[in-house]
């Protein structure tokens, strides 16, 4: 039995030496995979980084006797230090010439306050490539043959809506040509567009533009055309614009009031539109001849009174003239078949009475329309007659007996009933000029 013991002594001591073997291995006696440590671990790691710094479990948290493990020279810790990564930044604007770049802020600044715009066209407001973007233009400045600027803006029929286009047109140093109709723009005109040196043409007709007649624009000697029709200007139109050296003044469909100024003796105006505002007082006599070289006079939808000057006969280029929607009376003077040139004649809706001139109707061969609808009118004659059947003479609501479609014998009555008489009504028989047909009046 004694010889037994060392064996199992032998035996018991193995056991004990199996068993408790891994408990007291050091880190240095195992071969580990550091490879597959810091994959699985970095994972873990970085979660904690993220999560606000918890404890990396997998890591060196794994069991119990993790405290006995170099934390200074473990993997994981290396895996959970995170790179920042710096961000591309753009790459700088290059400009093809320093006046754009001047412009560059200014165009932004306005794109900026578009809140409409349903064509995308400020889409391709974009770079430094100013001349490449939608209804912007450049071209060589007067004062420098080597230079290149914004010369011209057409936004025309873009539907662009903004509150104001004020910050914009007046700092654009270089700008020739800006047109901006049909389109929603609202506020008022700059006065600082004055300081425009090169500006030639303004149309920014069709908007919600408002305010009193733009100033500003007095006394800009480049300005050649200006169009401020459809919009909601009001108020007085100062007296030197008609003396200004424009060739084009647009003026019509806003809510200008005062009487027709008689320094339009003296315009240059080849293109003027005056109609649907409230200018009041009679057509000046010195209209006619000032207007002698203009195709389409039109002073439709006014609150006009007084009679038709005898100088109407002097607007020989005349093709359009239309007086329609006032308050004009007396009769039709026999110099209107000196316009022969005009093509639409209109004059109703006025308080004009006696009788259609028979010479009128005979001598203007280019009549396409002639209204002398709601007035007051008593006789036609055959000539004219026979432009009622063709469709050419209008004069529905008169007091022509036997005519169809006419006032009322009392509504007539009572117009009549007030005497009208007109100054230098002698002047109303006769005519300046030449008639080519006046013989067949006489046959």
């Amino acid at each position: 039995m004694s010889s037994n013991m060392p064996a199992k002594l032998l035996l018991t001591t193995l056991y004990i030496l199996l068993v408790f073997l891994p408990i007291h291995m050091s880190p240095h006696d195992v071969n580990i995979d550091t490879h597959s440590f810091k994959s699985s671990s970095s994972t873990s790691g970085h979660r904690s980084k993220i999560g606000g710094g918890g404890s990396a479990k997998g890591c060196n948290n794994n069991n119990s006797n993790s405290n006995q493990l170099d934390t200074n020279t473990t993997p994981c810790q290396k895996s959970t230090t995170i790179q920042a990564v710096p961000a591309a930044s753009s790459p700088p604007l290059v400009f093809a010439d320093q006046r754009l770049e001047v412009v560059y802020p200014t165009v932004q600044k306005f794109k900026s306050t578009i809140t409409s715009d349903p064509l995308g066209v400020t889409k391709t407001w974009v770079g430094s490539d100013i001349c490449s973007y939608k209804g912007f233009y450049c071209d060589t400045p007067p004062d420098n043959s080597s230079a290149t600027a914004l010369a011209s803006i057409d936004l025309n029929g873009f539907q662009l809506s903004a509150s104001t286009l004020d910050g914009f047109i007046d700092n654009l140093p270089d700008i020739a040509l800006f047109h901006a109709n049909s389109n929603n723009f609202g506020g008022t005109i700059s006065p600082q567009i004055a300081k425009l040196s090169y500006l030639y043409e303004l149309d920014v007709s069709n908007n919600q533009l408002s305010g009193p007649f733009p100033t500003a624009v007095l006394g800009m000697s480049t300005l050649t055309f200006l169009d401020l029709r459809f919009n909601f200007f009001s108020g007085a139109v100062p007296p030197q614009i008609f003396t200004q050296n424009l060739q084009v003044l647009f003026i019509n469909n806003n809510i200008l009031t005062q009487g027709l100024p008689d320094n339009l003796a003296s315009t240059h105006i080849l293109l003027l539109t005056l109609a649907n505002n409230k200018f009041m007082g009679p057509i000046p006599r010195s209209l006619p001849k000032a207007l002698s070289t203009l195709s389409e006079v039109l002073l439709l939808n006014n609150q006009l009174t007084g009679c038709l000057p005898y100088e109407i006969g002097f607007l020989e280029e005349a093709t359009v003239f239309d007086a329609g929607n006032n308050q004009l009376t007396g009769p039709l003077p026999l110099s209107l078949s000196c316009l022969e040139k005009v093509e639409v004649l209109n004059f109703g809706g006025n308080l004009l009475y006696g009788m259609v001139p028979e010479v009128v109707c005979v001598g203007l061969v280019n009549l396409v329309n002639f209204s002398l609808s709601d007035n007051y009118f008593t006789h036609v004659g055959p000539f004219c007659r026979m432009l009622i059947q063709r469709g050419v003479l209008d004069v529905r609501n008169n007091c022509i007996p036997d005519l169809p479609f006419q006032r009322s014998v009392m509504e007539c009555a009572e117009f009549f009933a007030t005497p009208r008489m007109c100054p230098f009504m002698w002047f109303h028989g006769l005519i300046p000029c030449k008639l080519p047909f006046q013989h067949s009046i006489h046959n």
